[in-house]
């Protein structure tokens, strides 16, 4: 599913138009990017939570030629599922 299928079919659950729900969606997902950007994290009770974490810098190999790559710290989104959806998708 992509961002225009689960407007089509928010906004038909929803009984809004599909224009009002691509705004409600847009405004949700740049809420939950600005706190990741702050570090904080959003949880949604019983769907999950979005946080920022930490990678530290590692020394990585370029695969063709074995040669030793610096890889700088850097942060990166990460999502971890509620029990709640956990148990949904493994039924």
């Amino acid at each position: 599913m992509n961002k225009t299928e689960l407007i089509s079919v928010v906004a038909d659950n929803a009984g809004l138009s599909k224009k009002d729900t691509e705004r409600v969606l847009g405004a949700a997902l740049d809420a939950i990017t600005a706190a990741l950007v702050r570090g904080e994290k959003v949880q949604l009770s019983g769907f999950g939570t979005f946080e920022a974490k930490d990678r530290k810098a590692r020394i990585g190999r370029n695969p063709h030629t074995r040669e030793a790559i610096d890889i700088p710290a850097t942060r990166v989104p990460a999502f971890s599922p509620s029990r709640a959806l956990k148990e949904t998708v493994g039924k």
